[in-house]
């Protein structure tokens, strides 16, 4: 009998902005592989112009306290003054059931903003996500088609998210309760 194989779970994740080649370009791939290979969003990529001003911001798994690879990430960007989107949310599918990882860039992505003059805070939700999103005090404004699939666009409660001033620096996330 084969004994079921299950993979390793870091003790811990550092959740921030992307500050080195290997941390963007595994948000680079980690994209690709939820939007392009497994959500058939995009047909080859879904990089666009947006990246090139976004500040991307990752969640990296460790080994041995060190950060070893990205499995969740968001970006974010300013489009007008004062008012900043988040997009791209991913989270790698061995890691969706593991500490919250979604939450925990959400709450670095709407903090750092907050931190950097931000009064408006707004994302297109795809639907399986709006619950979390309400959870985390986002108030739902218009369902809207979003690259061909149905999204909220919501926004976010800033009250409830306080300024993160150094993203680079962000914090180590230690998960209560890591679930197989």
């Amino acid at each position: 009998m084969q004994a079921e194989i299950h993979p390793f779970k870091s003790p811990g994740y550092f959740i921030r902005a992307a500050s080195t080649p290997w941390e963007a370009n595994g948000a680079a791939d980690l994209r690709r592989r939820v939007f392009v290979d497994e959500q058939k969003i995009f047909e080859k990529h879904d990089r666009d112009d947006i990246d090139m001003i976004a500040t991307h911001l990752v969640a990296l798994s460790t080994y041995a306290h060190e950060p070893d690879s990205v499995v969740g990430t968001v970006r974010i960007y300013e489009a007008d003054p004062g008012v900043w989107w988040g997009s791209r949310l991913a989270v790698d599918v061995l890691y969706r059931k593991v500490g919250h990882l979604g939450a925990e860039l959400i709450r670095l992505a709407v903090s750092s903003a907050h931190a950097q003059g931000c009064h408006r805070f707004l994302a297109h939700i795809q639907m399986q996500n709006v619950g979390l999103f309400r959870r985390m005090r986002w108030k739902a404004i218009e369902e809207v088609d979003y690259h061909g699939v149905a999204h909220m666009r919501m926004a976010a409660d800033l009250s409830y998210y306080p300024p993160t001033i150094n993203p680079v620096a962000g914090w180590y996330h230690k998960p209560r309760k890591i679930v197989a």
